[in-house]
């Protein structure tokens, strides 16, 4: 696989483990490695590659797969935006916290935060987001959510709520706005859309919003972070060596950044890493001695018992107890460092 880039690389590599782990079958295997490598011969061959037998890799005769609708999905109400992509006062409204969400999880419908979908101009072009503030206060601190290889589903805007709830301002981007929007997506075809899209697109997409945060009212300009999960996670850690005045991220289990661009990072980074994921913690220690080397303020944590994607209280690999250390852990680094 070495013709792929990182995220290529990443992905493949993550839905082979969900397929030997029985967490995908071999059909859905399949399609998203063909979405993400662009043809039924390059899937065969990148599967083969990462340890498919031949029973399990496709003939690369087979006609690509087609992408299916997306499912409907239930979206809240009242989206408001105003000149500059400047959210509007109306508030997103749903009637109950969806279900299959946790204990942990934030409606919008809540008293203490007001919720918006909004837009962020980035590249000249407006891309879509999800606001969420405390309902009352003075200026706070704010933080940006990058969702996972599923794109901005409700499971990231349930988080992005419990940072408001927390007392931040978060918002969480639809990395997919320029091709239609996560919604519009079959779930196979998503991970294929964000690499084609680039990391690099990503990265300014979240510049901007950082822009956006920062010049938005009732949050404090100076006291800015971030964090990702998964493919999220990368994004952070990228994002992180690309702004300058960004003060704190906490990238969840994502591949690492290019190593000589460690140095660029000016915040404090709390890694969250999980110790049953082999295929992501193969890194971990050269990273850990480029934020040594580099001087960085940083924690690389490994939460014990558990594998990739713990965090996630909608997935099979969630953990109650150590996604509850995570999230303590989190909101204790964003405390310390905004």
């Amino acid at each position: 696989m070495k013709n792929y880039g990182t995220f290529e690389r990443y992905f493949v590599l993550e839905f082979y483990d969900d397929y030997r782990d029985g967490l995908i079958d071999g059909r859905a295997l399949t399609r998203r490695v063909a979405f993400i490598t662009g043809s039924m011969a390059a899937a065969a061959a990148a599967m083969a590659a990462v340890g498919c037998t031949r029973d399990e890799v496709p003939s690369a005769d087979e006609p690509m797969p087609q992408a299916k609708a997306a499912a409907p999905t239930s979206r809240p109400t009242g989206q408001s935006t105003g000149e500059s992509g400047r959210a509007g006062t109306a508030r997103a409204t749903v009637a109950s916290v969806p279900e299959g969400l946790s204990e942990f999880s934030v409606s919008e419908d809540d008293p203490a935060i007001t919720a918006a979908d909004i837009l962020v101009t980035s590249g000249g072009q407006e891309i879509s987001g999800y606001l969420v503030r405390p309902a009352q206060g003075s200026p706070v601190p704010g933080i940006l959510v990058c969702h996972e290889n599923r794109g901005l589903v409700e499971h990231i805007r349930d988080v992005t709520r419990r940072f408001a709830k927390a007392g931040y301002a978060a918002l969480a981007l639809d990395l997919l706005s320029r091709e239609g929007g996560t919604a519009a997506f079959d779930r196979d075809a998503v991970p294929g859309a964000l690499t084609a899209a680039g990391s690099e697109r990503h990265v300014a997409d979240f510049t901007a919003a950082f822009e956006y945060l920062r010049n938005s009212e009732n949050v404090d300009a100076g006291r800015i972070g971030m964090t990702g999960y998964c493919f999220g996670g990368g994004i952070t850690w990228r994002t992180a060596t690309a702004v300058a005045d960004l003060k704190a991220a906490v990238p969840f289990y994502g591949p690492a950044p290019d190593l000589e661009d460690v140095p660029k990072i000016n915040a404090a980074v709390l890694g969250a890493y999980a110790e049953l994921d082999n295929r992501i913690n193969a890194g971990f220690e050269a990273l850990t001695e480029a934020l040594v080397a580099a001087g960085t303020v940083h924690e690389m944590k490994v939460y014990p018992g558990v594998n990739h994607a713990f965090h996630n209280d909608t997935g099979p690999r969630y953990d109650e107890e150590q996604a509850r250390n995570a999230w303590n852990d989190t909101l204790a680094w964003f405390e310390r460092y905004l």
